[in-house]
């Protein structure tokens, strides 16, 4: 081997990579210890972008197409290099290969609940979980934040590294967007639309990634929360409590045991009611209405009167008045019932 063969050998004179991964993010030229020749040709293809360091220093860039490397179509390298006066002699650098492809399909979610201000819950922790399409757009901040210096960067080391990164962003999304968690539930696809402002001006400052595309599958609230949306889901399909509590009056009566004489109780205080009614009315003679306030004529029970007319406790009665069921007038300290209260109560 002649000496011009040796040092032919020692040079590189191309500068490509194929990429037949499909999964990796950047990769660094093995430059093997060679120097690069001063017109050297770099090839660049569709979906790529190539970035030289030299010195740890950011150098230049180069987008698709065949370039040849000399001083002038360098300057930055040559600047750090010192070439004040155009010399040729060959260059150590190193070589970074980044994918520019849109990356589709790729999956997040929160490892643990995340804790957020709800307008209708107060706090409340949510887990959630997605997918998401991303492109590299600045190629030196994501060398710098995410790949580093590593040879082959691939997609299975970003999604770890980014998941916990993403979600930390969608959090505080979220937070700003102020959406309560009933609407997260119902509108996945509108909320991930208008996250997508929010996160990618935090994505690509501080990672040099475009977020294309943001999809949430699922948000969920602890199990408690699950119950007591449940619960008001149940409220609302009852309606009318008068007549759901009516409706299971009938049921349990028609079951029979225990759960008879319970729904019957309700049932046995209304009759008990209607007999103290008959009863106020036979007590009622002529001593009872001149007894009567003259001004007002209104005929009027005492709690512990009507409970010892009905056979229940004063407790029962008080029960159904603090309830709102049967309405009654607090007169300082002391509760009064209206015979028309008594009819409109027994009439449901």
């Amino acid at each position: 081997m002649s000496i011009l063969d040796f040092i032919k050998s020692e040079l590189l004179e191309i500068i490509e990579w194929t990429d037949d991964s499909r999964d990796t993010l950047s990769y660094r030229f093995p430059d093997d210890d060679k120097e690069i020749k001063n017109g050297a040709q770099l090839i660049v293809r569709e979906s790529q972008m190539v970035q030289f360091v030299a010195a740890g220093k950011y150098a230049d860039a180069f987008g698709p197409g065949k370039h040849t490397l000399t001083t002038e179509n360098i300057p930055v390298l040559s600047t750090i290099l010192g070439w004040k006066y155009g010399f040729n002699s060959p260059f150590k650098c190193d070589v970074y290969f980044v994918n520019t492809r849109l990356f589709t399909g790729n999956k997040w979610g929160t490892s643990n609940p995340v804790m957020m201000r709800d307008r209708d819950f107060g706090v409340v922790r949510l887990r959630a979980f997605g997918t998401y399409d991303f492109r590299i757009v600045d190629v030196p901040k994501f060398l710098k934040e995410v790949a580093g210096t590593d040879q082959n960067f691939r997609l299975d080391e970003f999604a770890d590294t980014m998941r916990s990164r993403l979600v930390s962003v969608f959090t505080e999304a979220l937070a700003t967007a102020q959406v309560p968690a009933l609407d997260v539930a119902s509108r996945y696809s509108e909320l991930g639309e208008a996250l997508l402002p929010i996160i990618n001006p935090a994505m690509t400052g501080k990672y040099g990634l475009e977020i294309t595309s943001f999809v949430l599958e699922n948000v969920s609230v602890p199990p408690e929360v699950e119950q007591a949306i449940d619960k008001r889901s149940s409220m609302g399909v009852i309606g009318n409590l008068n007549d759901y509590v009516k409706y299971q009056m009938g049921v349990g009566m028609g079951q029979g045991g225990e759960g008879a004489a319970a729904a019957a109780a309700p049932a046995q205080m209304a009759i008990g009611f209607g007999m103290a009614q008959e009863l106020m009315k036979g007590m009622q003679g002529p001593g009872a209405s001149a007894a009567a306030p003259a001004a007002s004529g209104i005929d009027v029970l005492t709690p512990e009167q009507a409970a010892q007319a009905l056979g229940v406790s004063v407790e029962d009665v008080m029960a159904s008045i603090t309830a709102g069921e049967l309405k009654a007038r607090k007169i300082g300290n002391a509760y009064r019932i209206a015979r028309a209260a008594l009819e409109e109560f027994l009439r449901g």
